[in-house]
């Protein structure tokens, strides 16, 4: 058997997770009452994927889904391994639980994801929280049918966490929270092994959807009335060097700009070293791929790049970002950027300053750097200490603010095609949307508007979000 032949998941085993679901749904309405599951998410939009999966097998099974825990059967936490924070926060939460469980034995509480692909974790469960019933990793999602029956059944604790370079499951139920927009992964699992990071260990090697299945996704959600989609992988630019046939991300753009209803395209993550000419001419050249670009630079310093594994130089970085922007003049460019990684110097931090002020990204995502066991940065020493690391990001912080402000008033008076996503969170009483380049907008409106591409024009912009008013009204 090839190891494409491998990356993939059989039909007959997807079937006998979906007979195992309709089983548990059959001795679940024997006892005609209603049950609820809840399922909190952490990280990445690959891991909102993932739970999106989960729910819709648990809604297979019978359950409701509550973000009330009080009111939950099951209780399910899908973990994030990149940091530590989020770590913490998830040991914070089961170990609450644990009187909830003593009252309630019959709960089901689980934990997943890619925390769980990490043994250190796995043994701290097993000894340290014993009150969770089921775990399993980012490899074992599609079993998650027969994990539960076995907790359901048998009333034991279930550890299904295999170590392997990772599989693709097509078919499973799905319920998406987001009614604008839908996320679709392309691929999984990533190569690049850059130092600092835990994906390539959690999630495997790279390995593509093919593309039928994921153009039949696509055209299903258009006939859903999705007008937006989300294309995802940990590196989308390395999509197909898996497959038998010659193929590359940049002709699968092409292949779901076909795709009818489907009105806008975005995809996560780009890694720099593989962008194309290729991509950036079929980014320049369409009328549906958002002119967003995310493309994470994480250091400003060749000698931090180069201890991160990162494969390109700054110089090779900005080369790049100065052809994206000779195409595409008015593209929205974002990036993560870590501060503070071993060996970092405030000098090396300067640079990384330097590369916002000449890039102008309109916006960054930065953290301190997350020491993660078991990739090779746990290993490197510091040279600076964790309060001038703190300083650091909000220096970085304030630069980047002002540079949103000042992109972001660029746009004021102007009109811009809004996917109007539904009620502000934070003020109830204006709608919400986004710009083609990403940009949140918050406006006076129906809520009948949902889902509807309209023009808005902004009257006030702020460093990370704007004001407007629906154009005509």
């Amino acid at each position: 058997m090839s190891r494409r032949e491998n990356a993939v998941i059989s039909e007959n085993e997807i079937q006998r997770q979906k007979n195992i679901i309709s089983e548990i749904k059959s001795k679940l309405d024997l006892n005609n009452k209603k049950r609820y599951a809840f399922v909190e998410t952490y990280g990445c939009a690959q891991n909102t994927d993932d739970s999106q999966r989960i729910v819709g097998m648990l809604s297979e099974m019978g359950y409701e889904r509550t973000y009330d825990k009080e009111m939950a059967d099951v209780i399910l936490y899908n973990t994030c391994a990149v940091r530590e924070n989020a770590e913490l926060r998830v040991f914070g939460n089961i170990g609450a639980l644990k009187a909830m469980k003593a009252k309630r034995p019959d709960l089901i509480i689980g934990v997943c994801g890619c925390m769980m692909q990490q043994e250190h974790i796995v043994e701290a469960i097993k000894k340290k929280y014993k009150h969770v019933d089921i775990v399993f990793g980012t490899h074992t999602l599609y079993r998650f049918p027969e994990i539960m029956s076995k907790a359901i059944e048998k009333n034991e604790r279930v550890f299904d966490v295999i170590d392997v370079d990772g599989a693709i499951a097509e078919d499973l139920p799905v319920v998406r929270e987001n009614t604008t927009n839908a996320m679709v992964s392309v691929m999984y699992g990533c190569n690049n092994f850059c130092t600092y990071c835990i994906v390539p260990y959690v999630r495997g090697r790279e390995r593509s959807r093919d593309k039928e299945d994921i153009l039949r996704e696509v055209k299903t959600l258009a006939d859903e009335g999705y007008k937006e989609i989300t294309l995802l992988g940990q590196n989308v630019n390395s999509y197909g060097n898996d497959l038998d046939e010659d193929i590359d991300f940049s002709d699968l753009l092409k292949m779901v700009e076909k795709v009818e209803g489907i009105e806008r395209i975005r995809f996560v993550t780009s890694h720099p070293k593989d962008i194309s000419d290729k991509l950036i001419d079929v980014l320049a050249n369409s009328n549906k791929i958002c002119k967003q670009l995310h493309l994470p630079i994480q250091a400003g310093s060749n000698k931090i790049l180069k201890a991160m594994n990162r494969k390109y130089t700054r110089e090779e970085y900005l080369a790049k970002i100065d052809k994206i922007k000779a195409k595409i003049p008015d593209i929205a460019l974002t990036s993560d950027i870590i501060v503070g990684f071993p060996g970092e110097t405030n000098e090396d931090f300067e640079e990384t300053i330097k590369v916002l002020e000449k890039v102008r990204y309109d916006s960054v995502f930065s953290f301190v750097y997350s020491r993660r066991k078991g990739t090779p940065a746990a290993k490197m020493e510091d040279v600076i200490t964790l309060e001038e690391k703190k300083k650091n990001l909000a220096r970085l912080m304030d630069v980047q603010a002002e540079i949103s402000r000042e992109k972001n008033k660029e746009l004021e008076g102007k009109t811009v095609k809004i996917l109007v996503e539904g009620p502000s969170k934070t003020d109830k009483t204006f709608l919400t949307g986004r710009t083609d380049g990403g940009k949140i907008v918050n406006f006076p409106g129906d809520v009948k508007l949902t889902g509807e591409i309209i023009n808005v024009k902004i009257t006030k912009a702020n460093a990370w979000s704007m004001y407007g008013e629906v154009e005509g009204e």
